[in-house]
């Protein structure tokens, strides 16, 4: 190849990156570190290195990953999406080839250490998967790649492929797109609910079968370690939040998801039954939700605690658990020095580090709001519902209404400007 041919070559890889780059930031499954800054006067190092984000692993490890589609190219016509077939936006689309030597040349530099590869639906489901697979394939067996991989299944896809693709990604993961399947045929109508369940089904069965097998036979090949994931658009449709968390609490219970994501709707159209073009996105709607999930995961807290009838909506002006506690006041004050662990790890303010930290030290004695502090509790929020060997009688008394006042003047929240009210209208 000479040199003017390989300028070109070189060119148009640079472009397709930048189109199926930016396409791919609407997937959420993986955090983006969006900055942005030029290398300039031969300095060391820029931050435009496009499709590169960051994710974590198990054990709390950032890593950083391609974040590319394969292409945007799509025959379907979601309305929430923007590579939908109707929109009219710039097109690219990887070789298989392309996306593999990007990942090994980009690993070998050091950039990243995996890849997230997600796709449009060229022709088929079938067509589109075989060659995600072909990609995670040769990765790992002709370039023996041990980084990461999430490779995005394509939904409707064959059982055959999507048992292939555990073979070789650490993680797969199925969209579920919409809350509810009404949403999912409103805004996605030539998608079928059954064609995003049961793969999902399928992969958490076949995980169960694979681990059992590894059980009794060591050569049983890994199958999708990582797990698999889904991820919900929120806030292009009516569904409260309570809609939301029981649809995550039943992905979570029926199919041993490692994670729900939820992205807040970015208006990218008009459309009649979604938000106008320029109707902020759902930003501490989509925060909310994810600090109930975690409660959800590892606070012991179910569903019905937080959102019911009721209360169908998470109140964006402070966090899930303390709207929990200040509805529920007649649980507290709690005695520090006496309580389970569990309960502790109910009080706002207390997380579960702190809360470890606590049944730990009160074997030594009984714990002051000194000791309290040096723990590392949040005392602005904790001091309304505990006591410990020294009470602060002021707070005897105070209602769950003055309670939050305070917190609210005393926080100035930062999040007051992006506050977003969910729909009321469909």
């Amino acid at each position: 190849m000479d040199n003017k041919t390989q300028k070109t070559s070189e060119t148009r890889i640079f472009e397709k990156l930048s189109i199926l780059s930016d396409a791919a930031k609407y997937d959420v499954s993986c955090s983006s570190s969006g900055s942005k800054r030029k290398n300039e006067n031969k300095g060391l190092g820029d931050t435009t290195g496009m499709g590169i984000c960051h994710s974590y692993t198990e054990d709390g490890r950032c890593v950083s990953l391609l974040k590319i589609l394969l292409t945007n190219y799509c025959i379907f016509d979601c309305a929430y999406c923007v590579s939908r077939k109707s929109n009219d936006v710039k097109r690219a689309a990887f070789t298989i080839e392309e996306v593999v030597d990007l990942t090994m040349n980009f690993y070998k530099r050091n950039y990243i250490e995996g890849l997230f590869l997600s796709s449009g639906i060229f022709k088929d489901a079938d067509f589109t998967m075989e060659r995600l697979v072909t990609i995670a394939k040769k990765l790992r067996q002709e370039h023996k790649f041990n980084g990461y991989i999430h490779l995005k299944t394509i939904p409707g896809a064959s059982q055959e492929l999507m048992n292939e693709a555990g073979l070789y990604a650490d993680r797969l993961s199925v969209n579920i797109e919409m809350p509810t399947e009404s949403s999912l045929k409103l805004l996605a109508p030539e998608k079928n609910f059954k064609d995003v369940m049961e793969p999902m089904s399928y992969l958490s069965q076949s995980l169960v079968v694979y681990r059992e097998e590894k059980k009794h036979i060591k050569s049983t090949p890994s199958f999708m370690p990582a797990g698999q994931s889904t991820q919900m658009v929120i806030g292009a449709t009516p569904e409260t939040d309570k809609d939301i968390m029981y649809m995550a609490n039943s992905l979570y219970k029926s199919y041993n998801l490692k994670r729900v994501y939820y992205s807040g709707y970015i208006p990218i159209r008009e459309h009649e039954v979604m938000p106008g073009i320029g109707t902020p996105p759902p930003l501490i709607r989509e925060h909310r939700l994810y600090q109930t999930d975690w409660l959800m995961r590892f606070y012991g807290f179910s569903v019905n605690e937080i959102l019911d009838e009721k209360h169908p909506s998470l109140d964006v002006a402070i966090d899930p658990k303390l709207s929990w506690a200040l509805r529920n006041m007649h649980l507290f004050p709690l005695d520090i020095n006496t309580a389970d662990y569990a309960k502790i790890l109910r009080v706002p303010g207390i997380g579960v580090g702190s809360a470890n930290k606590i049944v730990a030290a009160r074997r030594f004695g009984k714990l002051d709001w000194s000791q309290l502090q040096k723990i590392g509790i949040s005392m602005n929020k904790a001091r309304y519902f505990i006591t410990c060997s020294f009470r602060d009688l002021s707070m005897i008394e105070i209602s769950a209404d003055k309670i939050r006042n305070k917190l609210l003047t005393a926080s100035q929240s930062k999040f007051k400007s992006a506050y977003s009210p969910q729909l009321t209208l469909f």
